[in-house]
């Protein structure tokens, strides 16, 4: 089959190769032809070495399709299912699962050094143990997640990531107060799906920051009541809050300058929500006597913060009922060849998200 490969950590461009394998196939498995993947920045932050992952890699980790076959054991999903594969399923057992914080759960992340695809050359890794830059993957059952068949594949698969992480920011964790006032610095899919769960909360005002015009242009769109460029900040925070700051911040970049940024940005008493995945060795400093004099709530977000699986429902009902947009999410549409076309627009920011077609 066709799948994007990354040969080595830090190359920019994906080799499209035809004779790929899907391995892992057998109890308690599934193998799911993909129709639709986008591309998510933290593939970018893998291919470049900010987030682990061995090489090579199929990048990928927002994807929806159809059952192919499942493995002995299955009963949850059948061959001809819709699905949307989630990277961290929950293993329903764990002490993080039977505290309601299904995120938090690692056993998806068992599998992440196990090979997901085999070719002549040797195996090949799937980012976040999945790949969804192929034709096929195969899966943990749990990572295959029914959808309704009114759900298009390429709406699925914004869901199956960077929707979730976005508005799960602002509906979970957050829990963004109605009334007030909200700065989200990084405007590109997830930093607009948080934009769009601050509104639905009923925030008064909501502040887009990004450096790239499109990328503002595009959050007043979507419910932002300003945009500015980061040199903009400073007097939007003048104009919108007195000077005192916002009452949440969501920092959806993954770098500690703009969560440095976004600290300094909150109200005393305000929160600081981080979304963004960032490096290991990026630290953020803070020091100890303005954690303790302004009293911030610094809340990280993994995944939305919230059920996953309740999450996609939830994603689901808003956007049949006309609450969110995710149809508008999607700038550039092109085919597995043009992946490189699609990281580069990615890296510019003149794409909010790209689906990928497979």
């Amino acid at each position: 089959m066709r799948a994007a490969v990354l040969q080595e950590i830090g190359q920019d461009k994906l080799e499209v190769l035809d004779d790929v394998e899907a391995v892992g196939f057998g109890p308690g498995r599934v193998r799911v032809r993909i129709r639709a993947t986008g591309l998510c920045h933290s593939d970018l932050s893998a291919m470049g070495g900010v987030l682990p992952q061995p090489a090579p890699f199929v990048p990928g980790h927002e994807g929806a399709g159809e059952i192919l076959e499942v493995g002995e054991g299955v009963t949850r999903v059948k061959p001809g299912d819709r699905v949307v594969v989630c990277w961290l399923p929950a293993c329903g057992a764990c002490p993080a699962c039977r505290r309601g914080q299904t995120e938090l759960c690692l056993a998806g992340f068992m599998n992440a050094g196990t090979p997901n695809f085999r070719r002549p050359g040797g195996d090949l890794f799937g980012f976040a143990g999945t790949g969804t830059f192929a034709e096929q993957v195969v899966v943990d059952a749990g990572c295959a997640v029914p959808i309704p068949d009114d759900v298009p594949f390429d709406i699925a698969a914004l869901i199956g990531c960077g929707v979730t992480t976005g508005l799960g920011a602002a509906l979970n964790t957050a829990d963004v107060e109605a009334g007030s006032s909200v700065a989200v610095i990084g405007c590109g899919g997830v930093g607009i799906s948080a934009i769009q769960g601050a509104r639905l909360k009923g925030a008064a005002e909501i502040v887009a920051v990004d450096p790239v015009l499109s990328r503002r242009e595009a959050a007043l769109r979507f419910g932002a009541t300003k945009a500015v460029s980061p040199d903009e900040l400073a007097g939007a925070k003048q104009l919108v809050t007195g000077g005192e700051g916002f009452d949440y911040v969501f920092e959806v970049v993954g770098r500690s300058a703009t969560a440095r940024t976004a600290y300094e940005n909150t109200r005393r008493g305000g929160t600081l929500v981080v979304v963004g995945a960032g490096a290991m060795d990026d630290f953020l400093q803070l020091n100890m006597f303005e954690l303790f004099f302004d009293e911030k709530r610094i809340l990280p977000s993994m995944y939305g913060g919230g059920d996953v699986l309740r999450s996609y429902e939830r994603t689901i009902a808003l956007w049949r009922a006309g609450r969110i947009d995710l149809e508008g999410l999607i700038t550039h549409r092109v085919p597995l060849a043009g992946i490189n076309e699609a990281l580069d627009q990615m890296r510019t920011g003149t794409a909010l998200r790209t689906c990928i077609e497979i």
